[in-house]
């Protein structure tokens, strides 16, 4: 029974990681063609703020969608992987995103203090997991 249901969790995992990277390759082709749109739209190859926000914001939602097929790869797929570092990895990216296309003119500063607070706790989070790894490689489990 828990051959079966191993089984059927990889098949579903497979299907994720299928339609992930259909939802990347739909975005990309979306992201180009508002590149492409923006770029041609008069005044030629000039682009406003709003039009360069939009981009990178899209720019860095591929980004994390890249990651996050990366982590349903690595995680779920091959046993091996350490899966704290992998999402905090994700979650540093989203954060970037969110920091890069943020307006700080609309934004209060409690949003601002909030992101700073959440930047802080996820590297803070990295750095542990990172450093504590080695020690748990080289623990030997007990023989029997």
């Amino acid at each position: 029974m828990i051959t079966l249901i191993k089984k059927l969790e990889r098949g579903l995992m497979l299907a994720l990681v299928v339609m992930m990277a259909l939802v990347l390759v739909l975005a990309t082709v979306e992201l180009g063609w508002i590149i492409i749109k923006d770029v041609l739209t008069p005044p030629a190859f000039l682009l406003e703020i709003d039009e360069l926000l939009e981009i990178f914001g899209l720019f860095m939602l591929v980004l994390i969608g890249i990651e996050l097929l990366e982590t349903i790869v690595k995680t779920y797929l091959h046993e091996s992987a350490n899966h704290a570092v992998i999402v905090i990895t994700v979650a540093i990216i989203a954060v970037a995103r969110k920091v890069i296309i943020l307006n700080v003119s609309e934004t209060s500063g409690m949003t601002l203090l909030g992101l700073a607070a959440t930047i802080i706790a996820l590297c803070l989070g990295y750095a542990l997991v990172k450093s504590k790894r080695p020690l748990l490689e080289n623990i030997q489990p007990p023989e029997s």
